[in-house]
């Protein structure tokens, strides 16, 4: 990580663990902190819902503003591969205030989804043991304590280090990521013998066929969440071998694996389930929400082969949503660790653990914080305001911090390169012309999602996470003001000559 200007406070005598992450492993961080069958399950039959059988063109062009945006953070971590990411771009682009409000935005959108990932690791224990009747319903206590000793558990190992953290997301994504091949493989086999509702078509990819703009924005919001997380391998650059370029390479290979990935299982699964709103179809309402617990029955059957197909596909889930409560710490302690030592929070958050070299202060407070949340979020249940319960709500509402601080960095790229994009053609487009469009696209998403919102729990939760955190900005420039006026982080990219920690 480049050092700030002179003025900044001191750094704490332990840093992080450098060299920890290969490139494997950071690619492995970046598709497992998407949590993609997690993701899949959750939204897929919103999606379909919503554009029926043109979900697999949304999918694609989804992922078309992600690729962007991670062109913009593999283009500014080669000039500064800080932990802070866009706090930190966006600080030296657009001031302090832009730049410590994407920083709280990383927060929020963080903080906003654990709960859920928290709930369903819960609930799909409890269904993978065969207690279907606590795993079937998230309000009953057994799951919120489950989900609870989840945070604890994957706060814990995210303080024990970098290393073991991405040795466990290894494991947990392998079987992830076979079972959801393996899902879309048997899917469309059985459709081929005749099994299914639907042969693919190439129809399904033409965005003309969408009913309405309106449909068609809201349908692509919903999968720019599925693609969520692959940036987590840019929060953790300090850690990683060749900082410079390692973890923008990793978000690239992440975010291609992942359209992959979720183009085929979504043409496996509206061609075996079909899009009707009646028993069995993508879009029916008793399992809209749960699109791969419901179909894992009827693709592999109830033989002993296919029970424990089934068996291994709760499985899925499980380690899918588990490893996104892990990996979903791993940035939001980083971003406040660089806050911390940029001075932009109190020192304390750049605390680093002497033994394991974790931003120890900053791991632990947002794994109690986000057991507050998901307690106070269980507690609302069956009181709130809205058709949706509120932990989905709160998953919701994390898509306007996420197109913020995504949108934010797309457009800090183009502005701190702006004098070098005439160079030659490669700068105006991967500086310049590409993360701009990303950024934008992005910054319209939030916007959309909230000006739509108004004035439901979605817009409460997101926009009012947003704005809450004002009051702490400026408590924080009356208290320590070297940061917010400017002093620790110049208005430009570091040169090239300026060492960075191997």
């Amino acid at each position: 990580m480049s050092s700030p200007a002179a003025s900044a406070p001191d750094r704490p005598p332990v840093r992080l663990r450098a060299g920890a992450l290969s490139l494997t492993a950071s690619v492995v961080i970046g598709v497992a902190s998407a949590g993609p069958a997690y993701s899949l399950t959750a939204t897929l039959g919103l999606v379909v819902l919503a554009v029926g059988w043109q979900a697999p063109i949304v999918a694609l062009l989804a992922f078309v503003p992600m690729l962007l945006v991670a062109i913009a953070y593999r283009e500014l971590n080669a000039a500064e591969p800080d932990p802070g990411t866009t706090f930190v771009w966006a600080t030296r682009a657009f001031g302090p205030l832009v730049g410590w409000l994407n920083g709280w935005a990383i927060v929020i959108a963080d903080l906003l989804v654990m709960a859920s990932l928290a709930q369903v690791s819960a609930q799909y224990t409890f269904l993978f043991c065969g207690a279907d009747g606590i795993g079937s319903r998230p309000d009953d206590p057994r799951v919120l304590l489950l989900g609870l000793g989840y945070i604890v558990a994957m706060t814990w190992v995210a303080v024990r280090g970098i290393t073991l953290s991405a040795r466990l997301q290894a494991v947990l994504l392998t079987v992830e990521f076979v079972m959801l091949v393996v899902f879309a493989v048997v899917a469309l086999i059985r459709v081929a013998l005749g099994d299914g509702t639907a042969t693919p078509e190439l129809s399904w990819f033409n965005p003309l066929a969408i009913g309405s703009f309106s449909t068609f924005v809201d349908a692509l919001l919903l999968m720019v969440f599925i693609y969520w997380g692959w940036d987590s391998v840019m929060s953790t650059n300090e850690e990683t071998k060749d900082p410079r370029r390692t973890p923008g390479r990793s978000a690239i290979i992440a975010t291609i694996t992942l359209v992959g990935l979720y183009v085929l299982v979504t043409v496996a699964a509206q061609a075996f389930a079909g899009i009707g709103t009646d028993s069995g179809g993508l879009a029916d309402p008793e399992h809209v929400d749960d699109i791969l617990g419901a179909l894992g029955s009827a693709v592999f059957g109830d033989s002993t082969i296919g029970t424990i197909a089934v068996h291994l596909l709760l499985l899925m889930v499980l380690t899918s949503a588990a490893a996104s409560t892990q990996t979903t710490i791993l940035p939001t302690s980083r971003t406040t660790y660089s806050m911390a030592l940029h001075g932009a929070l109190p020192a304390r958050y750049g605390a680093v653990d002497p033994r394991y070299r974790t931003p120890v202060v900053s791991t632990v407070v947002f794994g109690v914080a986000s057991i507050l949340l998901y307690l106070v979020l269980s507690a609302l249940s069956g009181r709130w305001g809205s058709t949706e319960s509120p932990i989905v709500d709160a998953v919701s509402a994390c898509g306007i911090g996420i197109g913020i601080y995504y949108g934010c960095t797309g457009l800090a790229c183009a502005w701190l390169y702006r004098n070098r994009l005439r160079d030659s053609v490669r700068d105006f487009l991967m500086r310049g012309l590409l993360p701009t469009l990303g950024g934008a696209m992005l910054l319209f998403a939030a916007g959309w999602t909230a000006v739509t919102e108004w004035p439901s729990p979605v817009f409460l939760l997101g926009v009012g996470g947003m704005l809450a955190g004002l009051p702490i900005y400026f408590r924080l420039s009356r208290t320590m003001p070297p940061y917010f006026r400017g002093e620790t982080l110049a208005r430009q990219l570091p040169g090239p000559a300026e060492a960075v920690r191997e």
